[in-house]
C-alpha cells in the first residue's frame, strides 16, 4: 500500500511530535531499552551447487550473522566456510559461529572415545570425549580459516542421520555427556557457548536437562515476519537459560533478532553444568573434596580426575560448624556452593567455588534437630539443588526445595531413618538419569542404595556393601576418577586411610584403592568431608 498523501500542515505537527518524544527521551535514556537487532545465520545452504543449495546470502543490512561451521553432522565441514566469514568481515558485522553436537557412529565412537580428557572404561565417559572431540574439530576449523570468534554456539537437534538415542532417561542421560563434552571442549580452547534447540527437541534429547546459567538461542520455526519470533525472548525457554537470540526462518533465509537488552555482545564459557560437576569447586572440569583439619582450617583439595589431589587452605576457625556438605549450586549463579551448621541450629549457604570468603547467607533455622544432611542435586526435577535429611525425633527423611531451604515447602519422603547414621548422595549412582541416595545402617554397618525416581521420592533399595560400620567418615561424589561414573570416599577409622570406592554405573561399587595425602602420610587429621 502506497503512504497516504500529508499536507504540509501536518507535516509540520509530525515533526514537532518528533522533536517532543526526541526531547522526553533524552530524561528517560537511563531507562530506556536498546531497540532488538536483527540479523541472520548461513552455513552450507549458501554454498553454491553442488556444495549446497545457492541460498542467497543475508542483505546488506543485517546487523549480525552466526556462521555455522559443519554441513550438517558433527567431524563435518561447511565447505564454504572461508568465503562466508570473508563475507561478514569485509562488512565489518559482529559474529558469532555456530557447531553440531552429534551423537557418534561407531567408528567415531572407537577414534575418537579414548582420546580426550576423560578415561575411556564407561559408556558416559566415551561420549563425553567424542563431544570434546567434536568442540576441538570446529575449533580447528576455526583456525584453518584464520577466524576467532567469541562465542560457538553448539547445535541440539534430532537429526535423521546419525539420530540420538532416546525413549529412556538413561540414553538420554548418555546424551547429555556429549553435550557436556562439547561445552567442555570449548571451555578449554578459551571461547563462550550457548545452546541451540527447541523444546521438544532438547526434551527428546536430554530430557529435562536445566542448565540455567548456559545462554539460549531459541528457534521459533518457520514463521512469516519477524515480530511472531518475539514470544521465544519472554517464554521459558527450553534449557532453562536466558534467552539471548530468537530464530526462525522461510524457504529462503534464517533470521535472527536479539532479546531484551542483549545486543549480540560476547559473553565468556558458562561454568560446568552441577549434575555431572556437583563437586567441582574451582570450576576446572574437574571434581574436588572440601574438609576440615582438627585444628579448624578449611581446605580444598582439588581433584585432577585420577583419584589424586592437591590442596589449598580457604577458611580458618570453622570448628564451630557440625556440619559441613557440598550440594552443587545452591544460589543460581552456576557455581557449585556449600552449607554449614553451626551449634545454635543456624544453616548457612557458602557460595561460590567453595571459597570461605565470600559473604554467607543463612537460609535455615533451628536445624539441631536434625541428623545428617546430604545434597543430593535437583531431586525433583524443578531446576534446583535439594537437601535430604532425616529429623532425629520422628526418624522421618524430608525432603527440603532448593528455592530456600528453609523449610517452608519441606515434603516427607520416608519414615524409619533413625536407623541410619550417615546419607550421602554420589549424583546418578546408578546411569538412569535421577540423583541418588546412599545410607549406612548403623546398628549393622550395612550399606544401602536408594534410587530416586526424579520426581523427589525414591525406589526399592538395594544394599551395596557390608561392614562399613569401620568408617568414620563417608561421603558421595559424582566422580573423582575421571570415568564419569559417581564414586563414594570413605576413611577407615582405625588407621586413617582414605579410600575411594569407584562406582560402576549400574548401583554398585568396585574394588577400592588408597588415596594418597597430598601432604603425605594418612588422612587423620581430618574432623570434616564433603
Amino acid at each position: 500500500m502506497s503512504a497516504q498523501q500529508r499536507t504540509p500542515r501536518r507535516a509540520i505537527v509530525s515533526r514537532l511530535l518528533v522533536s517532543v518524544l526526541i526531547l522526553l527521551a533524552s530524561f528517560t535514556g537511563a531507562r530506556a531499552q536498546a531497540a532488538d537487532l536483527l540479523g541472520h545465520d548461513v552455513s552450507w545452504p549458501q554454498c553454491p551447487s553442488p556444495d549446497g543449495y545457492g541460498l542467497p546470502m543475508p542483505p546488506d543490512s543485517t546487523q549480525f550473522v552466526i556462521v555455522g561451521l559443519t554441513k550438517g553432522l558433527a567431524f563435518t565441514r561447511n565447505p564454504c566456510l572461508a568465503n562466508q566469514v570473508q563475507w561478514v568481515t569485509s562488512r565489518s558485522r559482529p559474529a558469532h559461529a555456530y557447531g553440531m553436537a552429534t551423537y557418534p557412529t561407531a567408528a567415531q565412537l572407537t577414534e575418537y572415545g579414548s582420546a580426550g580428557p576423560w578415561r575411556s572404561t564407561t559408556p558416559a565417559a566415551r561420549l563425553s570425549n567424542v563431544g570434546y572431540a567434536q568442540a576441538k574439530d570446529s575449533v580447528a576449523y576455526l583456525a584453518q580459516v584464520g577466524w576467532r570468534p567469541q562465542v560457538v554456539w553448539i547445535d541440539v537437534e534430532p537429526r535423521p542421520a546419525q539420530p540420538w538415542p532416546s525413549g529412556t532417561a538413561g540414553r538420554r542421560a548418555l546424551n547429555r555427556a556429549v553435550v557436556e563434552g562439547f561445552m567442555r571442549g570449548l571451555a578449554e580452547s578459551g571461547y563462550g557457548y550457548g545452546l541451540y534447540s527447541y523444546t521438544n527437541g532438547w526434551s527428546e534429547i536430554v530430557g529435562d536437562w536445566k542448565l540455567p546459567n548456559v545462554p539460549v538461542w531459541a528457534t521459533a520455526g518457520r514463521l512469516d515476519y519477524a515480530n511472531e519470533a518475539i514470544d521465544r525472548c519472554s517464554q521459558a525457554s527450553f534449557s532453562g537459560g536466558r534467552v539471548l537470540i530468537s530464530q526462525w526462518y522461510d524457504d529462503t533465509r534464517d533470521y535472527n533478532r536479539t532479546c531484551g537488552a542483549y545486543q549480540f555482545t560476547n559473553f565468556p564459557a558458562a561454568l560446568p553444568p552441577r549434575t555431572g560437576f556437583l563437586n567441582d569447586l574451582n570450576g576446572d572440569w574437574r571434581n574436588d573434596l572440601l574438609a576440615r583439619t582438627t585444628d579448624g582450617k578449611l581446605w580444598r583439595y582439588a581433584g585432577n580426575d585420577r583419584g589424586q589431589f592437591t590442596r589449598q587452605q580457604i577458611g580458618t576457625s570453622w570448628g564451630v560448624m557440625n556440619l559441613i556438605e557440598v550440594v552443587g549450586d545452591g544460589n543460581g549463579d552456576g557455581s557449585s556452593d556449600f552449607i554449614a551448621r553451626d551449634g545454635s541450629g543456624g544453616l548457612y549457604l557458602y557460595v561460590g567455588y567453595g571459597y570461605a570468603g565470600p559473604t554467607r547467607q543463612q537460609v535455615g533455622s533451628g536445624w539441631n534437630v536434625m541428623g545428617d544432611v546430604a545434597g543430593v542435586g535437583d531431586f525433583n526435577a524443578d531446576g534446583r539443588t535439594d537437601l535430604l535429611s532425616v529429623q532425629n525425633s520422628t526418624g522421618d527423611l524430608w525432603l527440603y526445595k532448593g528455592d530456600t531451604f528453609s523449610g517452608q515447602t519441606r515434603t516427607r519422603v520416608g519414615t524409619g531413618w533413625n536407623v541410619m547414621d550417615l546419607l550421602v548422595s554420589p549424583g546418578d549412582f546408578n546411569s538412569d538419569g535421577n540423583p541418588d541416595l546412599i545410607a549406612r545402617e548403623k546398628s549393622t554397618g550395612y550399606l544401602w542404595f536408594y534410587p530416586g525416581n526424579g520426581r523427589g521420592s525414591l525406589l526399592a533399595r538395594t544394599r551395596i556393601g557390608t561392614g562399613w560400620g569401620v568408617m568414620d567418615m563417608v561421603e558421595g561424589f559424582t566422580d573423582l576418577n575421571g570415568d564419569r561414573v559417581p564414586d563414594i570416599v570413605a576413611r577407615q577409622r582405625s588407621n586413617g586411610v582414605m579410600y575411594l570406592y569407584p562406582g560402576n554405573g549400574t548401583g554398585s561399587l568396585q574394588a577400592r584403592v588408597s588415596i594418597t595425602h597430598p601432604a603425605g602420610g594418612t588422612w587423620s587429621g581430618l574432623n570434616a568431608l564433603a
